[in-house]
């Protein structure tokens, strides 16, 4: 028989906020972490891929763990960026919706930092923080993490790789004796340093099943084009998932710009987000993803951390991502809740090696997408053509005069007959 929530060891306030959310199955890293850290002392150390449902694991337990009459600050979460930081603080308000007396914070970078002052000045127990913004607020002295009981680190080995000196200048300024729970996608060398130098010596540690969580209903997928192709590849790739909602991984901010721009001017429905731009634009590009006002999400690998939209049906992988690490926090953006989902590489020849790498180093089977043929990609092209004609706004700058003319040039033909004319002139304009 499946495990329960209550089995675990949740009390009855935090069932029931579970039942108002609809979760009811535990699931494989929530049934082995619940019971150690509400029962245990240690350390944890945590091995679980994105979308496997970490933010329960550990919310659910510190919630139950805080002691309300006590009114410093008792817990810390960190995350990498504010959109993951923010995304837990929804999901912990959410848990905790049958227990009123539990006061949390938010505070990360990237939005007006007074609010969060004035914030702080109201009990608070429990606190999600991107790690630069809470140093700021730690320096103006606006919050104490001097008596933190638990810290969480959330995407561990995107903190330990962006955001390590801030990780350092924190570790000084909580307790020793504080409870550490690290969860982290892989466990590179930098996780293994970080969990050496600033957790204790007894650690317990927790993997998922990561083979069946990690990439369940994943199908990952690789394509080897030519670089002068790429981008119509891509854009036939797209004209396939019509309707449905993807994200595009570049990997340098000018390069999510660029392809951006490409999409915009072949009338794709889509938004840009990168660490430059502001955060307001962000969360509004982010908010019109989330909406499905637009489909298309052009992101850096940072940027993108954090964005749990369950209708996500595709990736790809526009360049291949400099690490492993990187590859499976991009694929997690889709197949969210169960759902299936689409991983596609659109490699060139000199990268078709690194497959067979990525495949043992993550236990994975990628399976070669084969692009069209000229013939068919020709025929993609006419059909993304008069989606862009479709689209296109009418222009009202031309004379009604002028329109007169073209309607008595055009007024004998079928419609049938103007398709095929007109058909006719964009294969003469567009053959060489």
């Amino acid at each position: 028989m499946s495990k329960q929530f209550s089995d675990l060891g949740i009390n009855k306030q935090l069932l029931q906020g579970l039942v108002d959310l609809g979760i009811s199955i535990p699931t494989d890293i929530q049934k082995k972490t619940i019971p150690i850290v509400l029962g245990q002392k240690e350390d944890v150390v945590a091995l679980a891929k994105t979308g496997t449902g970490k933010t329960v694991a550990f919310g659910l337990p510190l919630l139950q763990l805080i002691d309300t009459k006590n009114t410093e600050v008792q817990a810390l979460i960190l995350a990498p960026t504010r959109e993951l930081g923010q995304q837990i603080f929804t999901n912990l308000v959410s848990f905790a919706s049958q227990n009123t007396e539990i006061s949390i914070a938010a505070v990360c970078g990237g939005i007006p930092i007074k609010p969060q002052i004035e914030r702080l000045k109201e009990v608070t127990h429990i606190v999600v923080a991107t790690p630069g913004r809470l140093i700021d607020l730690v320096q103006r002295k606006s919050v104490s993490i001097k008596n933190i009981k638990y810290l969480v680190l959330d995407e561990a080995d995107e903190m330990v790789s962006a955001l390590k000196k801030d990780i350092d200048v924190i570790a000084e300024e909580i307790p020793k004796s504080r409870r550490t729970l690290l969860f982290t996608a892989t466990m590179s060398g930098a996780i293994k340093q970080l969990v050496q130098n600033y957790m204790s010596k007894h650690v317990v540690h927790i993997e998922a099943d990561m083979a069946q969580l990690g990439h369940k209903g994943i199908d990952h997928h690789y394509v080897v084009v030519e670089p002068i192709e790429k981008l119509e590849v891509l854009l036939h790739f797209l004209h396939s998932k019509e309707g449905e909602r993807g994200i595009i991984f570049c990997k340098t901010k000018a390069a999510v710009n660029k392809l951006a721009k490409k999409l915009a001017i072949n009338k794709f429905s889509s938004g840009a987000i990168h660490g430059s731009l502001s955060q307001g634009i962000r969360d509004r590009i982010m908010g019109q993803f989330r909406e499905g006002f637009i489909d298309i999400l052009v992101a850096t690998d940072l940027a993108a951390r954090g964005i749990d939209v369950k209708e996500t049906s595709y990736v790809v992988n526009y360049h291949l991502p400099d690490t492993y690490e990187a590859y499976v926090h991009r694929s997690g953006r889709t197949a969210r809740a169960g759902a299936k989902g689409l991983s596609l590489s659109i490699i060139q020849e000199d990268e078709v090696a690194d497959i067979p790498e990525f495949e043992k180093e993550l236990g994975l089977v990628f399976s070669e997408f084969k692009k069209q043929n000229a013939e068919n990609r020709e025929e993609i092209n006419m059909v993304l053509w008069a989606k862009k004609v479709f689209k296109t706004k009418p222009d009202r700058t031309v004379l009604p005069e002028t329109k007169d003319k073209i309607k008595t040039i055009f007024h004998h033909l079928t419609k049938d007959e103007l398709i095929e004319k007109v058909l006719a002139d964009y294969l003469k304009q567009n053959t060489k």
